[in-house]
């Protein structure tokens, strides 16, 4: 059997913690992570019906996209629906993980599955983030330096895109004095010693520099490793808010409205008028996305699929692009999905479930 440790540990390399917003909670927020998984139940929201629903099919671990606590819980004594739902979790025994905005803001995350949804091609991320990325410069002896850069490749440096394994490498000499404490791996003591030294350039993710630093001490057969490392301003094109693409050919809006409501499994969409301009590239973002709805402006969307537009902000739209507003559980339903497949590519034969519990809390009278 399985540990909840081993599951998590993977799906925090498909959407590291780094990468939830401030205001978020994700991770593992009910239980223990050295417990066995018996099977796991997997839900947009995490309610009393949820829990009930795990009970009744023997998961002891419910993984949700909504975090059951944001803030700080101060009691527990059931007088609202996150206690309850807390408090009915921990009794049975039944562990919660939330997998939230570090699940949006990754390209092949919530919003790479509506495009999906949509069939868009040629899709990029909206909002770049900038600040998540470093790069580390450190020196060795040339007949180590392959050791080194692939110890640190191997930690997960070095991957620009589509493209892994990346570094540069230039030559020169580099001194050193060992003192009476030392012990040199070149060079005697008291004496300086020049050695010619590969430096070695590579980018990493942030949230890895301590994993990456331990691997260069490893691999490094200096005493005392030389090294630098820089935050950079570079967007990151991996990680980031939104996503952008092409439909699969132009539709006019009537066209493109009902194409939307079929590949969304949708009831009702709330949109603006875009004064008979066709429609192509599309901007998608799961959830609350008004935030974004000026980088959508700016890079050409032509409609922009997002949920939780307040009134006001429909005329910001200023007949620049579409909003097509579609609900916010509607626009993360598919999650559940996305989730289900990315454990089962890496544990086939996982016990997973899909919540048949419809959390939504909107009703719509038709």
């Amino acid at each position: 059997m399985m540990k909840i440790k081993e599951l998590i540990n993977y799906l925090e390399q498909v959407a590291p913690l780094a990468y939830q917003e401030s205001y978020d909670n994700v991770g593992l927020l009910v239980g223990s992570d050295q417990t066995e998984i018996t099977k796991a139940l997997v839900t947009l929201d995490c309610t009393e019906d949820v829990i009930e629903e795990a009970i009744q099919n023997n998961c002891n671990l419910v993984i949700a996209h909504h975090p059951i606590i944001f803030g700080g819980i101060k009691k527990l004594n059931g007088k609202n629906y996150v206690e309850r739902t807390i408090i009915l979790a921990i009794k049975n025994n039944i562990a919660i993980y939330a997998i939230h905005t570090n699940l949006d803001n990754v390209i092949h995350g919530v919003n790479a599955k509506i495009a999906e949804k949509l069939g868009l091609n040629q899709t990029k991320i909206l909002d770049k983030k900038t600040g998540s990325l470093q790069k580390l410069v450190t020196y060795a002896p040339q007949q180590y330096a392959e050791q080194i850069k692939n110890a640190l490749f191997e930690a997960g440096a070095g991957n620009i895109g589509n493209y892994s394994e990346c570094s540069f490498s230039l030559i020169g000499d580099g001194s050193f004095k060992a003192n009476n404490l030392a012990k040199p791996f070149l060079g005697e003591i008291g004496q300086r010693h020049l050695e010619t030294e590969t430096r070695i350039e590579v980018i990493l993710p942030a949230h890895l520099s301590s994993k990456i630093m331990h691997a260069l001490q490893l691999a490094h057969p200096y005493e005392e490793v030389a090294y630098d490392f820089f935050t950079l301003l570079n967007e990151n094109h991996e990680i980031g808010s939104g996503l952008i693409g092409n439909l699969p050919e132009p539709m006019d809006q009537n066209t493109f409205l009902a194409y939307l409501k079929e590949k969304m499994e949708l009831n009702v969409i709330r949109y603006t008028n875009i004064n008979n301009k066709n429609i192509s590239k599309i901007a998608v973002c799961g959830g609350a996305g008004s935030f974004l709805l000026k980088k959508a402006i700016q890079q050409g969307a032509d409609a922009f699929v997002s949920a939780d537009f307040k009134y006001h902000e429909f005329f910001d739209a200023e007949n620049h692009l579409m909003i097509a507003d579609i609900g916010h559980y509607e626009s993360e339903n598919f999650t559940k999905s996305l989730i289900c497949e990315m454990i089962t590519k890496k544990f086939p034969t996982f016990a997973i479930l899909l919540s048949k519990i419809d959390t939504n809390p909107i009703n719509y009278y038709y």
